[in-house]
């Protein structure tokens, strides 16, 4: 008797399994919701009315157009991201995630978006450039959970280099506007777009060239997914396709940049 009563639970629990999985295939995703920090020009931002604007929220709005969803935007911290996609807070990051290999271990991506290089910013005139032995005694701000940030506390961090990290790109801005850091690392489009154009980044400039470390920034930007949501990056990654093929990733890429930003 007790080895029937095993045997039809374990048929219980295999048709359960079956039901889940089944469900979990015919998910639809009539809706998509993507999370957004939304501090970086000219990718994610906030205009003057509060909408979310810029070159990532235009390429998710044109992939939900062409998948027939509903866009969701989730405002989030960038650190947390990757938590919060875990915890389903929402199904993807598109938000200037770069796929570092640190990050591919815990996640999935979809096919690239992109690729901009990082750089250095810091007064004009102050000769710093960004080695070690220059910053040495400095402070260099970075954005809290990027690769910026794993970049500048692998290389400078134990040379005698504070690193400070902020919970968004504004933060870093201000506090190297008021001389509280002296320069700051980050995406090197979103620094010349985002700040270096603009009146207050006029004083400022690039320091140095363009830093190089594949193990740390990898081979470009995606939208960061679920492991297991391999339907969904299937979709996306068909619609990137489209999108590129047709030009209309071309067309939108070319309101914000003058330049490939797509990369090699």
């Amino acid at each position: 008797m007790k080895r029937l009563l095993t045997l039809l639970l374990g048929a219980v629990l295999a048709v359960s399994a079956i039901s889940n999985l089944s469900v979990a295939e015919a998910k639809d995703w009539s809706t998509i919701r993507f999370g957004v920090d939304a501090s970086y020009p000219p990718f994610e931002s906030k205009a003057a009315d509060g909408t979310l604007v810029g070159f990532d929220i235009d390429v998710g709005n044109e992939l939900c157009r062409r998948l027939n969803a509903k866009c969701v935007w989730v405002e989030n911290a960038f650190d947390g991201m990757i938590p919060g996609l875990k915890a389903r807070k929402f199904d993807g990051v598109l938000s200037t995630m770069s796929m570092t290999p640190a990050r591919v271990q815990q996640i999935a991506f979809s096919s690239k978006l992109f690729h901009v290089p990082t750089r250095l910013v810091a007064k004009k005139g102050s000769k710093i450039e960004p080695t070690a032995e220059s910053l040495a005694g400095k402070a260099v701000g970075v954005e809290q959970g990027s690769m910026q940030e794993t970049f500048a506390k692998a290389h400078w961090g134990s040379k005698g280099v504070r690193v400070v990290s902020y919970a968004d790109q504004d933060q870093v801005y201000a506090d190297l506007l008021s001389g509280r850091i002296d320069a700051s690392l980050q995406n090197a489009v979103q620094a010349e777009r985002g700040f270096l154009d603009t009146p207050r980044g006029k004083p400022y400039g690039f320091a140095g060239p363009t830093l190089e470390d594949s193990a740390i920034f990898g081979p470009g930007t995606a939208i960061g997914l679920r492991k297991e949501d391999t339907d969904l990056k299937e979709k996306l990654d068909g619609a990137i396709a489209a999108m590129i093929k047709d030009g209309t990733y071309k067309k939108i890429a070319d309101k914000y940049f003058d330049f490939d930003v797509y990369g090699k």
